[in-house]
């Protein structure tokens, strides 16, 4: 059965486990982890645990921005994404808060610092 637009703005709607398939940056081929989004004010994001060094998810990111989000759960879909790396501190500020309070986190500057985050946009 065909996944409608309406079931896959509705799990949009709502942060949740996914997977992403970005593309190696030295291998080129095609690496697939599972992760969480966060919609906030409508906007799609991800990030993660802040931690120093950076991701390989985000490396690839960094140097190809096209992506695969895969929802899972009811809705299975496999939507073509670009990513926009937002290391701006003030963008940064904005938004994680949002996603502090969703994983019930207290360290809003350790997340600031090193969280990885992505705005994920959806080409038409």
């Amino acid at each position: 059965m065909a996944v409608t637009r309406d079931a896959i703005q509705a799990a949009l709607d709502h942060g949740h486990t996914i997977d992403i398939t970005t593309t190696g940056r030295r291998s080129c081929k095609p690496r697939r982890i599972e992760i969480v989004f966060h919609n906030i004010d409508g906007r799609i994001f991800i990030s993660g645990i802040p931690r120093p060094s950076k991701r390989d998810w985000l490396l690839n990111l960094e140097a190809n921005p096209r992506f695969t989000f895969h929802l899972k759960g009811r809705v299975h879909a496999d939507l073509p994404a670009l990513a926009r790396v937002i290391d701006d501190e003030e963008e940064r500020r904005q938004v994680l808060p949002h996603v502090a309070r969703n994983w019930r986190r207290n360290d809003l500057d350790a997340m600031v610092r090193y969280s990885p985050l992505i705005e994920v946009t959806f080409p038409k």
